[in-house]
This record gives C-alpha cells, sequence and structure tokens, in this order.
C-alpha cells in the first residue's frame, strides 16, 4: 500500500518561508513524479509543482514561480516543497501526489496517489 505523508505546514507571517515535506512508502519512490496542489477555501484544487523521477526536471503553474522550489530526495524518499516570500494568497491545504509517470504531469487525474494535505495559512 502507497503511503504519502505531508508535514512542514503551520500558521505564519506574509514574508515568511515553509519548507513543505512528503514522505512516501510502500513502492519505488525514484520511478515516481511527484507533484505538489493547494486548495483554498471555496475553490478548486490546483497544480503548483511537478518534479520529474530523476529530480532532473520540474515545471510550476506561473503564479508561484520565483517563490517555489520542488525537489526531491531518492535516497530518503521524500519530496519538498520549498515556499519563499509567503503571501497572504498562498493560504491553502497543500497536497502532495505520487505519479506512476516518470515525467511531469500538471493534471491532477494523472496522478495516482495522494497525501491528507497539510494545512498553510498566511496571515498579513
Amino acid at each position: 500500500q502507497v503511503q504519502l505523508v505531508e508535514s512542514g505546514g503551520g500558521l505564519v507571517q506574509a514574508g515568511d518561508s515553509l519548507r513543505l515535506s512528503c514522505v512516501v512508502s510502500g513502492r519505488t519512490f525514484s520511478s515516481a513524479a511527484m507533484g505538489w496542489f493547494r486548495q483554498a477555501p471555496g475553490k478548486e484544487r490546483e497544480f503548483v509543482a511537478a518534479i520529474s523521477a530523476s529530480g532532473g526536471s520540474t515545471t510550476y503553474v506561473d503564479s508561484v514561480k520565483g517563490r517555489f522550489t520542488i525537489s526531491r530526495d531518492n535516497a530518503k524518499s521524500t519530496a519538498f516543497l520549498q515556499i519563499n516570500t509567503l503571501k497572504p494568497e498562498d493560504t491553502a491545504v497543500y497536497y502532495c501526489a505520487a505519479s506512476k509517470t516518470r515525467w511531469l504531469p500538471r493534471s491532477a487525474n494523472q496522478y495516482d496517489y495522494w497525501g491528507q494535505g497539510t494545512q498553510v495559512t498566511v496571515s498579513s
């Protein structure tokens, strides 16, 4: 059984930074593309970033480019999302997801496994 467990969320002030982590167990992490999504209150879940299985390629939604960095440590079966210069509009539940593809899926329906989410709340 594949499990994804996120951590690192919290209540922060605008301008702060956070690093979210996602530990994956139960399958070969190094063969899975990883992604991060977020869902703000009253809004649909949106794609944030993805990283290829090797870690050599990444893609981001335009609204977070320059502030968010996705990375992974295949030896530790962990994916990360570094968020800098947090803004109130970044407030959301952040989910990590794993895809059986090795490349860069950007749609939620391309992911096979999901974590339970971690709340990020940014105060102004």
